[in-house]
């Protein structure tokens, strides 16, 4: 079951389509960043993170603004660490990456009605 499946009261079902696209998006970025991983001769894991799932569409937004912000500070980190390698491409495309999922992260802030939370310090 899909988040925007999830979505059926009436005060977030303007937002259930609109979470349709991130998902779309998450795919793309999982395959920039594998064909990134087999480049540096790596392997990319196929076993995806737990995701929580609630029949309270609040609780499954909160829960998918909390990823966002983990991802958002992985990928700052990524960008760092392909910058002292030397890797400006893959650091392009990753930043790529991090403008959209900003943009999800902004995009849930907004429909619970918060601010996007500032993710540059966490650890």
């Amino acid at each position: 079951m899909t988040d925007s499946e999830v979505m059926q009261c009436a005060e977030y079902m303007s937002i259930a389509k609109e979470i349709e696209v991130p998902a779309r998006e998450e795919l793309a970025h999982a395959l920039t960043v594998a064909k990134h991983i087999d480049y540096l001769g790596g392997m990319p894991t196929t076993e995806a993170l737990p995701v929580k799932v609630s029949e309270k569409a609040k609780e499954m937004l909160l829960a998918d603004l909390e990823s966002e912000n983990d991802t958002i500070s992985n990928y700052r980190e990524r960008v760092q660490q392909c910058e002292s390698l030397g890797e400006y491409a893959i650091a392009e495309d990753i930043r790529d990456i991090l403008r959209q999922e900003q943009e999800h992260q902004t995009d849930l802030a907004m429909a619970l009605g918060e601010d996007p939370p500032d993710v540059s310090r966490r650890g």
